[in-house]
């Protein structure tokens, strides 16, 4: 079963909004077995509009269209899908009862004509009443093809899609069911993953598709299959894991289905273990922190952190005595590992992890080389450091930095 994801606003082609509601669409949509086909943003635009739609149901069965149904004149959606289906709009007692029940309860103005048109709807619409706005959604059929209008705002639209639109998806149409298992890896980059498991990939069966999906400092394995048998694609799909694990045992570090980023695995390992950490930031300034602290559940392992940007921060807040400093550079093993075991014992952590470089563009308190970064881990019993050259941009300096101390505090774990 195809689908089609249509978003219109001239907000979106300009680059002044992004479009997050196409990927929970196409997600939600995959959840129940519906494969996107396309993903299309058009104008607010009669002709535009009416091309895209055309251009859907000869594509597609599923036609899923979110924006253009505010309260203004350049939202012309309603008008334009009424004309597609050689309809007229018509007033819908329920939808304008719902506008006058938020005005009354939460807008402190005039209902505007513009907003009581909102219950403007084509009458061969079936309304999916949206209780969280005023725009409704609405379902149309044609030629055996469904078209869903859905409002451009991100949790009306959740709500209508998850509540409405998709219960009834599943009582029109009978899906396939589709897994996706996604591995994890940190420390190889592509071509060298693509290299260690060339021979197993070239084997894999037809049904089972394989997507590399790389970002700094990892790359994500998606294994996908689709079908009417579960049993038979899970089997599968797992036995195809177990032949590919140990080609890659010292990059992988979970699945996605468990932990979505290395930070979560490394957050339910010490949560598990009892094991607490603590931070020392210099040139990452607070972005490894963040990584862990941005999470629910954090204050149950992360003890606390500090930014030590300047020398003087070093030698004041850490204790860093000021002779390593002058005999090493601040930008040094030696300056790294004493910041490590310094903030470790500073919060009374089990793990201490440390970070000192130059992210650029130029030299601050050392004379070493833009993109040169040392990363220390500290544990009660060992201080371990390594040094790296992440190249002159700034800020991806900074995150394959803080991807870096991830990979090896995540190793680091792992050995105790």
């Amino acid at each position: 079963m195809l689908a089609e994801i249509i978003t219109i606003g001239d907000e979106l082609l300009i680059g002044q909004v992004i479009d997050t509601n196409s990927a929970f669409i196409a997600q939600t949509l995959n959840n129940i077995g519906a494969s996107v086909h396309q993903i299309t943003s058009v104008q607010d635009e009669r002709n535009h509009i009416l091309q895209a739609l055309q251009d859907a149901e000869d594509r597609v069965d599923i036609v899923i269209i979110t924006g253009g149904l505010g309260p203004t004149k350049d939202d012309i959606t309603k008008k334009t899908i009424a004309e597609y289906f050689n309809d007229t709009l018509v007033r819908d007692a329920s939808v304008t009862k719902n506008i006058e029940d938020i005005w009354e309860k939460y807008v402190r103005q005039t209902l505007l004509q513009v907003n009581k048109d909102q219950a403007l709807v084509p009458s061969k619409a079936t309304v999916l009443m949206n209780k969280l706005g005023t725009a409704p959604g609405m379902w149309l059929e044609k030629n055996n093809k469904v078209f869903v209008s859905l409002p451009g705002v991100p949790f009306e639209m959740k709500k209508l899609l998850v509540n409405n639109v998709i219960p009834k998806l599943k009582e029109k149409y009978k899906f396939p069911f589709i897994l996706h298992k996604t591995l994890l890896t940190y420390g190889l980059g592509e071509s060298t993953l693509a290299s260690r498991i060339e021979v197993w990939e070239d084997n894999l069966p037809e049904h089972i598709k394989l997507a590399y999906l790389p970002r700094l400092g990892s790359v994500r394995l998606r294994l996908s299959s689709k079908g009417f048998n579960e049993k038979a694609i899970r089997q599968n799909i797992e036995a195809e894991i177990d032949k590919v694990l140990p080609l890659i045992k010292d990059a992988f570090v979970g699945f996605e289905d468990e932990a979505t980023s290395i930070e979560a695995l490394i957050a339910q390992r010490l949560t598990a273990s009892g094991k607490t950490l603590a931070i020392a930031e210099s040139c990452t300034g607070g972005d490894l922190a963040k990584q862990f602290t941005q999470n629910s559940g954090a204050s149950s392992f992360f003890n606390g952190g500090v930014v030590t940007y300047a020398t003087e921060s070093k030698i004041k807040v850490l204790g860093v005595p000021e002779a390593l400093i002058n005999e090493h550079s601040v930008v040094s093993t030696e300056v790294v590992e004493a910041m490590a075991e310094k903030v470790r014992i500073l919060f009374n952590a089990d793990y201490g992890v440390a970070t000192t470089g130059n992210a650029g563009p130029s030299k601050g308190d050392s004379d070493a080389d833009v993109g040169k970064v040392f990363i220390a881990i500290a544990s009660k019993n060992k201080v371990v450091s390594e040094s790296f050259m992440l190249g002159s941009a700034r800020k991806r300096v900074i995150k394959k930095a803080v991807n870096k101390a991830l990979e090896m505090l995540e190793k680091e774990i792992l050995k105790n």
